[in-house]
């Protein structure tokens, strides 16, 4: 059964959310720690823990760094200058929600809140840099890859963004070693979770203003724009004041997306709770969960997929209605049509059920030349059928009993017709006729 992971990204989306999502999933932690302990760079150290947000019990994961990156000030954050009682409120609710055992104090032994230190205090690479040091950790083919990917993501946006190449581009927030880790995390736990699939329907953000590098810039950020832009993933603007996509979490999930329409009915295996470090009205909670779609029951629907063909030959359409039929399609047929230019074509159309419509979906792009498949649903009314066995003079043979009201025909399966032909050496018709009247004399 295909592993499917739901984000729901209603608060929006970052790295440490989505590590910290992740991590609640039950991504295996030792996996991690090696991948973390591997990291080249050695300027910081990572806690997981547990947080409340809103109430709900969340999963935290915090990278400790030398350098604060002011997340918890949110007047500065937001392009307003020193606010000493929104520090004192974070530091409050931090006590409050924060549980880190004996190493709870770092944020005032490790952190500077100057913030005239905040600009110069990262060590900033370049996506070279980052190139170079990720086939050094300690993670799986998969996970680098993916790991890979994201950053050429974030490059290519922020190369666009400011108008450079992607080798020029420098990272500043993303090339800090947090992001580094954040990136590294989910990709580390990602694959270790052994997803097939990733659902993100759509992602929520906020408005107004950030404090970023380069100074005060409008949210959403012109890179997270460029990454759903080039992704093509839905942005829904909240009206909220704030910024709840970042960089990092948009190119994390333009990296793993598959598609953003669940399916109809699924079983939820496990769910995961990542909890943000900003404090919004909206709380900064994403939620993932690790789904199976559900086995259908036959409630009379059905899925129509029709393709237009005109360059398979009539061998390759015979082939693929026969793989079709054997996987489990209702039927399978296709009719002569012409296309655009008069040029003579087949409609190739098979009927399955909803459950069986990406495996069908699969053998026709196997199988033909086509490159699109359209899809519909339709009911359908279907009387009521059972297989039977009745005794003919040449041995039994399968019928199947059609009950309409109080009235049950049979008719003879076309395999025991042929396998009865084949065995008396007799025409097909007189098998057919055979069984038929065998079936009606058991009436």
């Amino acid at each position: 059964m295909k592993r499917i992971l739901y984000l729901e990204c209603t608060s929006g989306i970052s790295g440490d959310m989505t590590a910290a999502a992740l991590i609640d999933l039950g991504a295996d932690r030792e996996v991690l720690q090696r991948a973390l302990d591997s990291i080249p760079e050695k300027e910081f150290r990572t806690e997981i823990s547990s947080v409340k947000k809103a109430g709900l019990l969340c999963c935290d994961f915090n990278v400790i760094t030398k350098i604060d990156n002011h997340d918890h000030d949110m007047e500065y954050l937001h392009g307003h200058e020193h606010a000493d009682h929104i520090h004192d409120m974070e530091n409050h609710h931090d006590h409050e929600e924060h549980h880190h055992g004996e190493e709870h104090h770092h944020d005032h032994e490790e952190h500077h809140h100057d913030h005239g230190e905040h600009h110069h205090g990262h060590s900033h690479r370049s996506y070279a840099d980052i190139k170079k040091m990720l086939p050094e950790i300690d993670m799986t083919e998969g996970a680098l890859k993916l790991a890979e990917r994201t950053f050429e993501i974030i490059a290519k946006a922020e190369a666009k963004a400011h108008g450079t190449t992607e080798d020029e581009v420098h990272f500043h927030e993303v090339g800090a070693i947090d992001s580094i880790v954040d990136i590294v995390t989910c990709a580390v736990c990602f694959d270790n979770l052994k997803i097939d699939a990733a659902v993100i329907p759509c992602l929520y953000e906020g408005g107004g203003t950030i404090r970023c590098q380069h100074g005060i810039l409008p949210v959403p950020v012109p890179a997270v724009v460029n990454i759903v832009e080039a992704a093509g993933i839905p942005l829904h603007l909240t009206g909220d004041n704030g910024e709840f996509v970042t960089p990092t979490g948009a190119a994390f999930a333009a990296a793993v997306r598959t598609g953003g329409k669940l399916p109809e009915k699924f079983v939820i295996r496990k769910t995961g709770l990542g909890a943000g470090k900003r404090s919004y009205e909206r709380p900064s909670i994403l939620r993932a969960m690790l789904i199976e779609e559900a086995e259908s029951e036959d409630d009379g629907s059905v899925v129509l997929l029709e393709a237009n063909i005109d360059d398979s030959t009539g061998e390759q359409l015979g082939y693929a209605a026969g793989r079709l039929l054997a996987a489990g399609a209702l039927d399978a047929f296709f009719v002569p049509v012409y296309m655009k230019k008069n040029r003579p074509a087949y409609l190739f159309s098979v009927i399955a059920r909803p459950c069986d419509r990406e495996k069908m979906e699969n053998i026709i792009f196997e199988e033909t030349t086509t490159i699109g498949i359209r899809r519909s649903m339709m009911e359908r009314t279907c009387l009521e059928r059972r297989a039977e066995e009745v005794d003919t003079p040449c041995g039994k043979a399968k019928v199947k009993a059609v009950t309409l009201g109080s009235r049950t025909r049979r008719y003879p399966e076309y395999d025991s017709a042929c396998e009865i032909a084949a065995s008396q050496g007799i025409p097909f018709p007189e098998a057919y006729e055979m069984i038929r009247k065998a079936a009606n004399l058991q009436e």
